[in-house]
């Protein structure tokens, strides 16, 4: 199912049986952050309908030898609808200058409905890292039975930038016993170091993949996480996490010259939500040279 790729001239297209999406509620939320002698700041923060953040937060704060920073700046993306709906289209578009940190999440699974006579729902993520560190960390993504859905995200990097990033996805409601149904989704994951690609994924999810023992076999949750810069040594602490989990799920690492990229599906996307987690919790000090803080709303 994952087909990846390295040549930038490979569009993401969609399939020629999803419709051009007709204007629903369309949404655009711009970030930029910056470091400053305190820590990193929301510099800029810019939003046009339903998108937007409601203020950053600093859970990490410094205060060895005697300084004080702020640390990394937190911030939890918000869609006060609740739900994406065919023919929405949101954008979030967030630039790191050099030095600054920042942590983006949610504060609730993302929900998108069945496509209805509205068409697709697009959802497009694009990220600028200069010399700079980011954590893209959502949480979970619950596609509705017969949704039709676009999702797209692609993170620059600079030579020295760093980057952990994961998605995740709940494909029907399987707690009331559905699938998918007729949905289909377009998913899209792309890596670049100075223009050049690291890592390039696409996947298409129908009713034949889910089914098939060559694609979900009937698993309702899959994920895809990725730490960049990584060598053999995160790789051996991933795996050495995945050995301990006991979860009903099937999760895979895989270093891709300096991208440690990790792969799951299970039957419940909490299962694969904490599995990544405690990599995260794990790889982050090696990658990131600092221990996690857990984001609160998390628990909430």
């Amino acid at each position: 199912m994952f087909d990846s790729i390295n040549r930038r001239d490979a569009a993401f297209r969609p399939s020629a049986a999803l419709p051009p999406a007709p204007t629903g509620w369309l949404a655009r939320l711009e970030l930029q952050f910056q470091n400053r002698h305190a820590g990193t700041r929301l510099t800029h923060r810019r939003h046009s309908g339903p998108l937007l953040v409601q203020k950053a937060l600093y859970p990490e704060r410094d205060t060895e030898g005697g300084g004080h920073s702020s640390g990394p700046c937190h911030v939890y993306v918000i869609h006060p609808p609740g739900g994406v709906a065919g023919g929405d289209e949101l954008e979030l578009h967030a630039e790191l200058a050099p030095g600054s940190h920042a942590l983006l999440t949610t504060p609730a699974a993302g929900k998108f409905y069945r496509r209805g006579d509205a068409g697709v729902a697009r959802a497009a993520q694009t990220f600028t890292v200069r010399g700079a560190a980011l954590e893209w960390l959502p949480q979970e993504n619950i596609f509705y039975p017969n949704s039709a859905v676009e999702l797209r995200t692609t993170v620059n990097l600079s030579a020295d930038a760093r980057f952990i990033g994961w998605e995740m996805g709940c494909l029907g409601l399987p707690a009331s016993g559905r699938t998918l149904e007729g949905g289909e989704l377009r998913l899209g994951f792309e890596l670049w170091r100075e223009g050049k690609p690291l890592l390039l994924e696409r996947l298409a999810l129908t009713r034949v993949n889910l089914a098939a023992p060559w694609g979900m076999a009937g698993l309702a949750a899959l994920g895809t996480a990725l730490f960049h810069p990584a060598g053999p040594r995160e790789l051996e602490s991933a795996r050495a996490v995945m050995s301990s989990d006991g979860n009903d799920m099937t999760l895979a690492c895989t270093l891709i010259e300096d991208v440690l990229a990790c792969r799951a599906v299970a039957s419940r996307a909490d299962n694969v939500k904490r599995a990544f987690a405690a990599l995260w919790r794990t790889l982050r000090p090696a990658v990131l040279g600092r221990e996690a803080v857990t984001p609160r709303i998390w628990a909430t």
